[in-house]
């Protein structure tokens, strides 16, 4: 014969409900379970009461959920966190020129072009020309001999009778002979920095520079 009272009966239910109502917005928390568990407690049957080994199975799940959710909530403000010093330090390069590996050389703000050539070994005759888009030669270097390493080249953006060129990146094309014939060769170019974007979702942070949006790991050199 049950012994639970209507007033328990009554006290159940509303508890019950008022959790099923928490659950159903997402706010059921551990204050919740713990009510219903004591409710539950309170109107078991003396004569058939409630097995211990479910209950410490229930409290153990509800623990295990419950650290979850906390190292969840934990790890999501140590991302936050992170992505807000990421943008804070590329933010700091705003200004800046990055040397960037490119085959494309873009005008700096006094409207100079400089860069570097990276010669895998030594190598003789070493020449770069810097080509408009209709394949016209705005500008040429000769470096004769040189040894392994980078090779640094500018021009000041002028022609001959010191206009300045105002068309926007040149092609960079670089000569260079080793023992063996021509060498292949990489090159690299100052670009500067004028902004930063921060995508959502924990993306990483990118560069905004006048040859596109890069990483900041793609940075070989600030100036």
């Amino acid at each position: 014969m049950s012994t639970v009272s209507a007033t328990n009966t009554s006290t159940l239910a509303l508890e019950t409900s008022t959790a099923n109502k928490k659950k159903q917005t997402g706010d059921l928390d551990q204050t919740d379970f713990l009510a219903l568990l004591t409710t539950q407690l309170k109107t078991q049957d003396p004569l058939s009461p409630m097995d211990n080994t479910q209950m410490v199975a229930q409290l153990a799940q509800f623990s295990n959920t419950t650290g979850t959710a906390e190292m969840n909530a934990s790890l999501k403000t140590i991302r936050d966190d992170l992505a807000a010093s990421r943008v804070g330090d590329a933010a700091s390069w705003i200004g800046r020129s990055a040397l960037v590996q490119s085959d494309v050389a873009a005008p700096l703000p006094d409207g100079s072009y400089a860069g570097e050539i990276a010669l895998p070994s030594a190598a003789g005759d070493v020449m770069m020309n810097l080509i408009d888009g209709s394949g016209q030669i705005l500008h040429s270097e000769t470096f004769g001999a040189q040894p392994k390493g980078s090779v640094p080249f500018a021009w000041d953006g002028k022609d001959a009778d010191g206009n300045l060129y105002a068309g926007g990146p040149l092609k960079i094309s670089v000569s260079a002979m080793d023992s063996k014939g021509a060498m292949a060769t990489t090159t690299a170019s100052w670009a500067m920095i004028g902004g930063v974007q921060s995508p959502a979702g924990g993306l990483a942070t990118k560069l905004v520079t006048s040859l596109g949006v890069i990483s900041p790991e793609a940075a070989l050199k600030l100036g």
